[in-house]
């Protein structure tokens, strides 16, 4: 039985593969268990400095598995809920970026993986989405808040409660995605741009991450508070001392 998650070193850049490529990678309790694992053995090297999201096949993740979902009752909905935010918070809060790199459908829970990741860049042919109404359900992996953190109540509303999918030129417009690129180019891009991350100072990307997050949805005078916060931490760090040398000596700096 093959790996639902995928997970490759490439230096210091983990390549997650979501790997159900026979059901355009459907989330079933399976593969968000995996992933779960997945960000939990990033997390835990220390040798891993950005990562990126990816799937096998013809889409990113295609929605959360209907044919498991089917059956349901209630009470197992809200355990399946539960379990796939773990999985996407688990994601969100790893402390170094994410990025996904959307080679095709991210529908559904595909949709609320890829905003999970830190910035999104898309295929040409990708297409994004919430259609979860269409099947009389509602987004249940993050769709109604994390989306709309990174487009606005408007365009949320439509793509939640209108339920139809978007090109990536659209989602480009929004500022769902960040640069869409042909499909040959999607991967290798997003594989450079993390590896450029990856060479910043690991412990100023953390912190800068972590203040993001928390700043993000918090009153705009705690937001600063936290901000000027990490801004002192950072001066303790011998990271920051390199850093600073490093511009001052006009050569790179050794992370």
């Amino acid at each position: 039985m093959s790996d639902p998650v995928l997970l490759e070193r490439r230096d210091a850049v983990a390549l997650l593969t979501m790997n159900r490529p026979e059901v355009l990678n459907a989330l079933n309790r399976e593969t968000l268990e995996r992933l779960i694992e997945r960000t939990g053995e990033i997390r835990s090297d220390a040798g891993v400095r950005a990562v990126v999201v990816t799937g096998a096949g013809r889409a990113f993740v295609a929605g959360a598995d209907i044919a498991e979902m089917r059956n349901l009752s209630p009470a197992d909905a809200l355990g399946f809920s539960w379990l796939g935010h773990r999985a996407m918070d688990g994601l969100e809060s790893l402390p170094v970026p994410v990025i996904a790199a959307v080679n095709g459908f991210a529908l559904g829970g595909g949709c609320e993986l890829a905003c999970a990741c830190d910035w999104i860049y898309a295929s040409s042919k990708a297409r994004f989405g919430q259609p979860e109404v269409g099947l009389g359900l509602i987004p249940g992996f993050g769709g109604t808040s994390r989306l709309a953190r990174r487009v606005g109540p408007g365009w949320v509303r439509e793509l939640v409660m209108g339920g139809e999918p978007v090109k990536a030129e659209t989602a480009l417009q929004m500022g769902l995605a960040n640069r869409v690129l042909e499909p040959e180019a999607l991967l290798e891009a997003a594989l450079e741009a993390a590896g450029k991350a990856a060479s910043k100072g690991p412990r100023a990307v953390a912190l800068a991450k972590r203040v993001l997050l928390e700043g993000g949805d918090a009153d705009v005078r705690v937001a600063h508070s936290l901000e000027q916060s990490a801004f002192g931490t950072v001066f303790g760090t011998e990271e920051s001392a390199e850093g600073m040398d490093a511009f001052l000596e006009k050569r790179d700096a050794r992370f």
